[in-house]
């Protein structure tokens, strides 16, 4: 099972994420430990990734996003048009990280971030969640496994799932063939306010 500090498979370049990392930190005014201890790395970890000695997965990018108030895309580097109202599917380019497959569905400069996502069977399944915000997704394909507190969901193709991210929250695909869905979350506003668990031991396979 991975682990918050699992870096990317072979073949997945995200060095463009390196100086945005320590830039979007500083524009959030907050120290290495502060954010390290906000996302649940080490700061030694998160140093590596601000030197591209390390590259961080999905979940990981997420949650440094809500920490420093922005999107993935922006820790990405990638550029799409300000206040754009319609994405069109020929630019919606996959990125992927930590074996998890996006797509960016909409644009930056919004009080929410929205993605089209492909959680293959056994990626970062163990990752706790916990945040100021809300969270709303959409099963496209396959069934995903949703733990909410104390209580696991199973979602089938057309369930969704709308929830305060205050709850502890992880995902994982609960077949063999993955499970594609949209998600879509607010950003912080309170960089400081965040927190992003680690793997909870005996739990939810």
């Amino acid at each position: 099972m991975s682990s918050p500090e699992n870096e990317p498979g072979p073949g997945e370049d995200l060095t463009a994420v390196a100086p945005q990392l320590r830039a979007l930190r500083r524009r959030a005014s907050l120290t290495l430990e502060a954010a390290a201890r906000a996302a649940g790395l080490s700061p030694a970890h998160l140093s590596r990734l601000e030197t591209g000695q390390r590259q961080p997965s999905l979940p990981m990018l997420l949650a440094l996003a809500r920490i420093y108030g922005t999107t993935v895309s922006e820790l990405l580097g990638e550029t799409v048009a300000d206040q754009e109202a319609v994405v069109r599917a020929p630019d919606m380019e996959p990125t992927r990280a930590g074996g998890w497959t996006y797509w960016q569905a909409g644009a930056p400069g919004r009080g929410m971030q929205a993605l089209r996502v492909h959680v293959p069977h056994g990626a970062q399944g163990d990752i706790v969640r916990v945040h100021p915000g809300e969270e709303w997704l959409y099963v496209l394909s396959g069934r995903l496994r949703l733990r909410l507190g104390d209580t696991t969901h199973v979602l089938a193709t057309g369930d969704s799932a709308h929830f305060d991210s205050l709850t502890p929250h992880r995902i994982a695909a609960a077949d063999h063939g993955g499970t594609d869905l949209l998600f879509v979350h607010t950003l912080l506003q309170s960089p400081t306010a965040t927190l992003c668990l680690g793997p909870t031991p005996g739990e939810m396979p």
